[in-house]
């Protein structure tokens, strides 16, 4: 299993959220890219980048810190938030990210996400965000329609090669990961699985290892010093 350590940035700074709550914000560092640096030091091959602004309005205002970032380390970087059109994701494809997570637009514009896995194929992956059992859009500010398996299933259909799977009621709540569900889907679809939200110990990385899963993203578990990169790497393995 592969692990992502999570940059989340709003306005430029490296930030976290509680359970997806913009009033519920920590900011850890106003040089974003200094994390890069610091999880390939302790061994890490990939990085994921949120944009959290991005997330809620789909436009791109921390594009230049992520070009910084890419820049500044030899990482697999996959970038999501608010990525909604197809001159976005060839802005960031032609800034050196690796991979594109679409999220919203995923769910809300199905002709987009077909052009987008035709034109890019394996460079695009989708957020399914859980609320409630439901596909979460907009910043996780609105419910969809989808269940999570329905969506899940429609987005093997369509040839998406990833899908980056968020409990919302886990993110940044430091109190385990949803074994089950990430259970369900290893089960249940062909996809590249990745867990994200609550990945706060390393029982809960070796757990995930054990599901045969393609990565785990960890994100405030290192920022406060739960997690260390380096251990979850090898956990992991």
């Amino acid at each position: 299993m592969n692990i992502f350590p999570a940059i989340d940035l709003y306005d430029k700074k490296a930030v976290r959220l509680l359970k997806g709550d913009y009033n519920q914000m920590t900011i850890y560092s106003d040089n974003p890219a200094e994390f890069a640096q610091d999880f390939e030091k302790q061994g890490a091959k990939f990085l994921h980048i949120v944009d959290l602004e991005g997330a809620k309005d789909g436009t791109t205002p921390n594009l230049d810190v992520i070009k910084e970032i890419v820049k500044s380390c030899n990482l697999f970087v996959e970038v999501g938030g608010g990525i909604r059109s197809m001159q976005v994701i060839s802005e960031y494809i032609n800034a050196g990210v690796d991979r594109v997570i679409l999220g919203t637009a995923a769910v809300t514009d199905e002709e987009f996400l077909k052009t987008a896995v035709l034109t890019y194929g394996d460079k695009i992956a989708v957020g399914a965000d859980i609320k409630d059992g439901y596909v979460a859009i907009r910043g996780w500010t609105e419910k969809s329609a989808y269940s999570c398996f329905d969506f899940c299933k429609k987005m093997q259909e369509i040839g998406v090669k990833t899908l980056i799977c968020t409990d919302i009621s886990k993110d940044g709540a430091m109190q385990g990961t949803n074994h089950e569900l990430y259970k369900q889907l290893s089960e249940s679809f062909r996809m590249q699985i990745t867990a994200s939200g609550g990945v706060s110990t390393l029982d809960d990385v070796k757990k995930l290892a054990e599901l045969g899963i393609y990565g785990a993203i960890i994100g405030k578990a290192y920022y406060t010093g739960a997690i260390s990169i380096k251990e979850a790497i090898e956990v992991a393995k």
